[in-house]
């Protein structure tokens, strides 16, 4: 465990690091590639998730990035939402003010920051748990209790399922400069499971969509030239990734595991 001079220091360094790249990370991910693949995978993964259409739902996104959420859960659950969101980052959280003034977001730590107990039916954490890997299973615990009984937890995170994804991954972490290998980490996807269980949560559903479509599209940023071709190529790759989505090939060669927690 870190002292908490030390914990300070790697939050305010994730801080810092991601200020720097936070206009370029943005930019990139508008492009038509990596959103068609976003909602490809949102669409695939969500379907059949069972909730009422005429019901208002609270969605809280944590570690919430520029509110995708907002978005996803909408289109891909068909149900209306209340939103709210909070983020670590201060120059993100004051774009998303400005862009969308009507959504409740603000700026906070995950590792320290509590949520009022039973207060939302949805809480969405893409990419968060990898920049805090010392605090994941405290975080995971301490959101879990803002969820009401029966409430959907839905996670989205980096992982590995292998030897060679992890090796890869940290290479990618300690040569590419849109990632800072000091403060993240991805975890195997038996630790990811390992989190939500010790956090008193069943497993709805787990897919592994971390397959070839999401070498190529999903981080523009990160990795521009792999980002080649149109509508036509990603939609082709991706429908060959499904098939292994949910099978022990995916979770093998994944590098990245959507999950479905319920309270």
């Amino acid at each position: 465990m870190n002292r908490p001079d030390q914990k300070q220091e790697l939050l305010d360094r994730q801080k810092e690091h991601f200020n720097s790249i936070a206009h370029e990370y943005h930019q990139a991910r508008l492009h038509k590639n990596h959103q068609l693949l976003k909602k490809l995978i949102w669409k695939h993964c969500l379907k059949e998730i069972s909730l009422l259409p005429k019901r208002k739902y609270n969605l809280l996104e944590a570690m919430c990035g520029f509110a995708e959420g907002n978005e996803i859960i909408p289109k891909h659950l068909g149900v209306q939402i209340v939103y709210c969101g909070f983020d670590y980052s201060d120059q993100v959280v004051s774009l998303l003010k400005e862009q969308n003034t009507d959504l409740n977001i603000w700026q906070a730590d995950a590792t320290s920051w509590k949520p009022e107990p039973e207060t939302y039916d949805i809480i969405l954490l893409i990419g968060g748990l990898h920049h805090v890997p010392d605090h994941a299973g405290q975080v995971v615990k301490s959101l879990s209790k803002g969820l009401r009984k029966g409430g959907l937890f839905i996670n989205f995170e980096p992982t590995y399922g292998n030897p060679v994804t992890k090796k890869i991954r940290e290479i990618i972490y300690n040569k590419n400069k849109l990632f800072d290998e000091q403060t993240e980490r991805d975890f195997s996807v038996k630790e990811l499971e390992n989190l939500f269980q010790s956090a008193d949560m069943e497993c709805e559903r787990i897919r592994y969509p971390g397959l070839l479509a999401y070498i190529l599209y999903y981080n523009p940023d990160a990795f521009p030239l792999l980002n080649k071709g149109g509508e036509w190529l990603v939609r082709s790759v991706f429908w060959i990734d499904r098939l292994f989505y949910k099978n022990l090939i995916g979770r093998f060669f994944s590098f990245a595991t959507l999950s479905i927690w319920k309270k």
